[in-house]
């Protein structure tokens, strides 16, 4: 009897334990008892769509306090657009919480990603991307090389009153970039760096000789450059001619 009476005594204490395991595993303690009723939202939400963090996080909401995986709806906040990282926590006795940061773009990359001040490339999704962003391209593993290159041009180009647009890192290895002013610019393969320093040490004097605005310059020669020139567009004459 003593012996039977122990038994039982280890199977309840055993079941006691095993229930709250089994009904969070399965949603019952969360979704009936302990409904997660409160979404909040902390960070600047210059981009992130507030309606569409709440359609992420709703299914996660419904799971309860106690079923809720945290990490899943992190996960999910993460793969938004715009989302740099995110933090997912919640709060007794009925609050999800949800604190996103965002990205800061710091120049459009290809066709339809962007690049981060981080370092990061990500899509731009159907937001309104900020005007004036240079765009920068290249194999995705170079990200480093073409942002040290637009750096450094931009260094270069910035005390002849010019800004760098664009720079382009194609699969073989080749510089190419666009002025502020729309002159294309070849830089090459070898030497790049140098190149673009000659250049805009020589650029003072080019400008200096010519009445006509640079179109196109092509930096791959040992000895100098090859330059297009065009006419500089008129202005438009203002005013009107009285009848005589």
């Amino acid at each position: 009897m003593n012996a039977l009476l122990r038994l039982l005594g280890w199977t309840l204490a055993v079941a006691l334990v095993a229930l709250p395991v089994v009904a969070v595993l399965n949603g019952w303690v969360g979704q009936d008892r302990w409904p997660l009723t409160t979404l909040r939202a902390t960070g600047q939400f210059d981009r992130v769509d507030e309606a569409h963090l709440r359609e992420a996080m709703l299914p996660f909401a419904r799971q309860g306090f106690f079923a809720v995986d945290l990490d899943a709806a992190q996960d999910a906040v993460a793969r938004m657009p715009w989302v740099e990282r995110a933090e997912v926590r919640k709060r007794w006795p009925d609050v999800l919480e949800v604190r996103v940061v965002e990205h800061v773009p710091f120049a459009r990359w290809g066709e339809d990603r962007l690049l981060s001040d981080h370092g990061r490339l990500f899509p731009a999704g159907d937001v309104d991307v900020p005007p004036g962003l240079p765009r920068l391209d290249g194999p995705d593993g170079r990200v480093p090389d073409v942002v040290e290159f637009y750096n450094q041009t931009s260094v270069l180009m910035a005390p002849l009153g010019l800004g760098v647009r664009s720079v382009l890192l194609d699969p073989r290895g080749s510089w190419s970039m666009e002025l502020d002013s729309g002159a294309q610019v070849v830089v090459g393969r070898n030497e790049a760096r140098p190149r673009i320093a000659r250049f805009a040490r020589l650029m003072p004097q080019l400008l200096a000789q010519q009445a006509q605005r640079l179109v196109r310059a092509d930096l791959r020669y040992t000895n100098g450059f090859a330059l297009s020139w065009a006419p500089v567009p008129k202005a438009p004459q203002t005013g009107m001619q009285g009848n005589t």
